[in-house]
């Protein structure tokens, strides 16, 4: 069974040209939040609870956190920096999931909080602020594919793990004592800073991806975090948090900061094609079209109208100009000028005065009566008009007296 498109022929003239008009960008509005809202389904269905260690998600950190507690090792979810630094008291192992999404004021008081206590603290993907506050003299350097690679160092927990899925983001220092693991292009994706006076040491892990649940059984990767998270009895597993009430102290985050910087992209192409589409359907102005009149509006009512109008705005050039080019107009087909030399004074004085042998009341200066300056005042005016129409008057009866030969003779 198929269903009838809607007859839009029985719609106003008004409502359907809308909705020819309008359809096209409804629809294309239309597919873009359908698209949207799918990509957005898709994306939180796979990033749900991304390394969580509560989360049995593709992506989340479950299987790991039961690692560890089979190996007595307890493991304490925080989502603030508050609840991070309190809990990361002596001989814990501190580890940031999302750096990246810290303060410099929260890194500070995360730094100052550990600093000074035994253990250990591993960043996942560290950005530059981060690197600055927890491992100076280390920078980020060209991303790297995420791979199985080999360890390629004698750090003992990368030995006895092997290869193990590495990859993300490289690290170059010129530090020594460090451990450099996992190479990509002779840069490491693991870098082990030594342990401070105080006994705590920093791991620096270019990708996170060999603690999904989905990726710990491949290779050495259960092993490897294992020894990387389990060197202390206590692990405080810190989720950054946008909600965290101190990630507003340094600066205020509005709606327009959480927006990808994709968006800005995309929102600036959408508005340029908005433009080429409002040119493409804007109205153009064209010349002008003669309609019919709904009344008939005799002529000289329309000629009384217009010199209503004149007389009003003092409009005497604009008046006498009217006047000249239409007695122009009637007398140049009587002397035998065409219409397209009418406006022509070379043309149409000497044709004037070839025909013109009496003209009563007319003044000999042909030239200032048809082609003269506008008059002065409205009683000028007047008396142009007289004689313009005596001229035209004079011309039209010597047409008339004119002797016509017989076509037969």
């Amino acid at each position: 069974m198929t269903t009838a498109a809607p007859d839009t022929s029985a719609l106003p003239p008004t409502v359907r040209s809308l909705w020819t008009r309008s359809r096209g960008p409804l629809l294309a509005l239309l597919l873009l939040v359908i698209s949207g809202v799918a990509i957005a389904a898709l994306q939180s269905g796979e990033q749900h609870g991304r390394l969580d260690p509560r989360s049995s998600d593709r992506t989340g950190s479950r299987a790991i956190a039961q690692l560890l507690a089979s190996h007595d090792i307890s493991t304490q979810v925080v989502t603030t920096s508050e609840e991070a630094a309190a809990a990361a008291g002596p001989h814990t192992t501190l580890l940031v999931t999302n750096p990246e999404m810290l303060t410099q004021d929260q890194l500070t008081g995360l730094h100052t909080a550990t600093a000074h206590t035994p253990g250990r603290t591993v960043l996942l993907a560290p950005d530059s602020s981060s690197l600055e506050t927890f491992a100076p003299g280390v920078r980020r350097d060209s991303p790297a594919d995420i791979s199985a690679r080999r360890p390629a160092c004698s750090l003992p927990e990368a030995r006895r793990a092997g290869n193990a899925l590495l990859g993300g983001l490289s690290y170059t220092t010129a530090a020594g004592g460090t451990d450099r693991c996992y190479l990509s292009g002779g840069r490491p994706t693991l870098l082990r800073l030594p342990a401070s006076r105080t006994g705590r040491d920093t791991v620096l892990l270019g990708s996170p991806d060999f603690l999904y649940n989905h990726h710990l059984a491949e290779h050495g990767n259960a092993s490897l975090a294992l020894q990387l998270l389990g060197t202390h009895k206590h692990l405080v597993w810190y989720l950054p948090s946008i909600s965290d009430p101190s990630s507003a102290q340094d600066n205020q985050r509005g709606f327009l900061d959480l927006v990808p910087s994709g968006w800005y992209w995309a929102l600036l192409q959408l508005t340029f094609a908005a433009a080429l589409a409002a040119l493409w359907r804007a109205r153009r102005l064209g010349p002008l079209v003669p309609e019919k009149l709904p009344v008939t509006v005799p002529a000289a009512e329309t000629t009384e109208g217009h010199a209503r109008l004149y007389e009003l705005t003092n409009a005497r050039d604009r008046a006498s100009s009217v006047l000249r080019s239409a007695t122009r107009t009637r007398l140049a087909p009587l002397i035998g000028v065409s219409p397209a030399h009418a406006h022509t004074p070379d043309i149409l004085l000497p044709a004037l005065h070839a025909h013109l042998t009496t003209a009563p009341g007319v003044d000999a200066d042909l030239h200032a009566l048809l082609f003269g300056p506008a008059p002065a005042d409205d009683k000028a005016l007047v008396h142009l008009a007289d004689q313009l129409d005596a001229l035209e008057s004079s011309i039209v009866s010597q047409e008339r007296h004119v002797p016509r030969e017989h076509p037969d003779r």
